[in-house]
């Protein structure tokens, strides 16, 4: 099977370049925004029809979340129009659709962890842009997954990890009063990009949603490691970890004011991925480890 992965520079297409890498039974094409418009439906119905296109996973996401809030066109052009047109192309070829959404189509004022029949109600630009892709595809009748997930990072690109470490390397830790601060009242679950980059392939190949008779085709998973924390939790995990002596202050929300709205608790059930692939999911600080490990 040809399949095509979008976002490929980012830090999930990255990570699926390095596990498809050992896989020769499929043959992926990797292509990202300077390669492949995906807005464009010539364009997307093009390389479709060339390549003889299977399967897609879809990766590519406008993900600058406070930025989004003065760029809606063009955060909605990615996360809205761009997989309403992958989602049709899909359609057109027989093709089976993996699209990754996020833990921000949550208002985040739950307290127990969100399933995927949970109510959403997404506060951000951002978080109002995904939760429009994951209905425009479940509007075309497409055959695919919808995989939510939250807070990831990876070796790769720019992400939460590497600005701590980045942080830490400033930090004068030769001073009492030395720190570096965190937001502490935001709670999720930390996803390393190379463990969801696993699972999606796990899923791509079952063919899952061929064995099961569901609406429009399309079924919405969660995945994140598991266990939870708070932001500031995560950066004393990785301090830890990289044996840095700098020390992680923990503030409040208030003392770091953004322009888009984070949801204060979005930590995702996900029990029915589990069940569905028969997995057991890394705990957060152990997938860590592996990744500064790496």
């Amino acid at each position: 099977m040809n399949v095509l992965i979008t976002g490929s520079k980012g830090q999930l297409g990255n990570e699926l370049r390095v596990i498809t890498e050992k896989k020769v039974q499929d043959k992926f094409f990797f292509e990202d925004i300077d390669t492949l418009d995906i807005t464009s439906d010539s364009a997307v119905d093009n390389y479709f029809a060339e390549h003889n296109i299977g399967a897609v996973i879809n990766g590519a996401a406008y993900t600058a979340v406070d930025k989004a809030e003065s760029d809606t066109v063009n955060a909605y052009k990615v996360n809205e129009s761009g997989v309403r047109v992958l989602s049709k192309t899909c359609c057109k070829y027989n093709a089976f659709m993996l699209h990754i959404s996020t833990d921000y189509v949550f208002d985040g004022n739950a307290a127990t962890p969100y399933t995927e029949s949970a109510a959403t109600n997404p506060q951000s630009v951002y978080g109002m842009s995904k939760l429009a892709g994951e209905r425009a595809m479940i509007e075309s009748g497409v055959n695919g997954a919808i995989v939510r997930t939250s807070w990831l990072y990876s070796s790769f690109g720019n992400n939460f990890v590497k600005t701590m470490l980045r942080l830490a390397k400033n930090c004068e830790v030769s001073t009492d009063s030395a720190a570096i601060k965190v937001v502490n009242d935001q709670t999720g679950s930390p996803t390393y990009a190379a463990d969801l980059a696993d699972v999606l392939l796990r899923l791509l190949a079952q063919q899952y949603v061929q064995k099961c008779n569901v609406q429009n085709g399309v079924e919405i998973y969660h995945y994140a490691n598991s266990g939870y924390c708070s932001w500031a939790e995560f950066a004393a995990e990785i301090m830890r970890l990289s044996r840095s002596l700098c020390r992680v202050l923990p503030i409040t929300t208030a003392e770091y004011p953004t322009l888009a709205a984070r949801p204060k608790y979005s930590v995702l059930d996900t029990s029915k991925i589990k069940t569905a692939l028969g997995v057991e999911i890394p705990v957060w600080q152990n997938a860590l480890e592996r990744m500064l490990g790496r």
